[in-house]
């Protein structure tokens, strides 16, 4: 997968928004919130140009079930996709380019905390958004063509501001 990190687009939000319509629609009343998270949701932040997008599920084991719904809206599912408690998907655009990803975990989940928490940080936070966009710009430059080394070059700092957002969460 080439890695290709943009600066922030003032359009993504509404991406989302649009999309958030579409998931509403393809996993009906189990989907109890739709949020934006990851990069694109993060304003002034550099990213892959890719829609991050976290369901809070009533009943993760219920999703499953609207696999159909969501192929018809132009999702893959990917099962759990190495995070135990989670359900996948991902979707590219007419050019074969990844678009959204779509996590969905059991609503008051860890993870599904932890998104939002790290997500509420950062917005709060615009030394942090730099560095972390700084760092993702020079990774995307060094390893152009290798995802897994600019994410394991992500990693330290992410679990660093991880950590933060969990102690601003609390407080």
């Amino acid at each position: 997968m080439k890695v290709v990190v943009a600066a922030y687009d003032p359009a993504w939000p509404s991406l989302f928004e649009n999309e958030a319509a579409v998931l509403a629609a393809a996993l009906g009343s189990n989907a109890i919130a739709i949020h934006h998270i990851g990069s694109t949701s993060i304003p002034g932040m550099s990213a892959k140009p890719i829609i991050d997008i976290m369901v809070e599920a009533e009943q993760l084991s219920a999703i499953d079930a609207h696999n159909a719904e969501m192929a018809r809206s132009g999702y893959e599912a990917m099962g759990e996709f190495g995070i135990a408690g989670r359900r996948y998907f991902r979707k590219h655009d007419h050019a074969g380019t990844r678009s959204h990803h779509v996590h969905i975990f059991q609503r008051g989940s860890e993870d599904a905390d932890r998104h939002l928490a790290l997500r509420d940080y950062l917005r709060t936070n615009p030394d942090d958004v730099q560095r972390y966009s700084d760092l993702k710009l020079a990774l995307a430059r060094a390893h152009p063509n290798d995802i897994d080394a600019y994410m394991d070059g992500k990693d330290a700092l992410v679990k660093e501001i991880e950590a933060k957002a969990l102690l601003f969460k609390q407080h």
